[in-house]
């Protein structure tokens, strides 16, 4: 069984920084393509970031409103997928949650509050 463990959420303060972490355990890690959500409240979870897994070659895309903000990263020694969050805006506010797009596998979401 695949287990995610989100870590690294909090509250920040205006243009503050965050990393998350998602932990996976049970499978083959590597192969997985891992994509991070968010929900807010009263709005529908949306994919925020997504990073390839296997290959040579890494495909990464991003929700147009984190570009040049977020970056997703992989380290695949650690079976651990990262979200680093800069210049943190108040309507990134929400839960995130990591994704194994092989197995379908959510993690139980890490709350992310940006506010003054």
């Amino acid at each position: 069984q695949v287990q995610l463990v989100e870590s690294g959420g909090g509250l920040v303060q205006p243009g503050g920084s965050l990393r998350l972490s998602c932990a996976a355990s049970g499978s083959i890690f590597s192969i997985s393509a891992m994509g991070w959500y968010r929900q807010a409240p009263g709005k529908q979870r949306e994919l925020v970031a997504t990073i390839t897994g296997g290959g040579t070659t890494t495909i990464i895309t991003y929700l147009d409103a984190v570009k040049g903000r977020f970056t997703i990263s992989r380290d695949n020694a650690k079976n651990t997928v990262y979200l680093q969050m800069n210049s943190l805006k108040p309507e990134d506010t929400a839960t995130y949650y990591c994704h194994d797009h092989r197995i379908g596998s959510w993690g139980q979401g890490t709350q992310v509050t940006v506010s003054s």
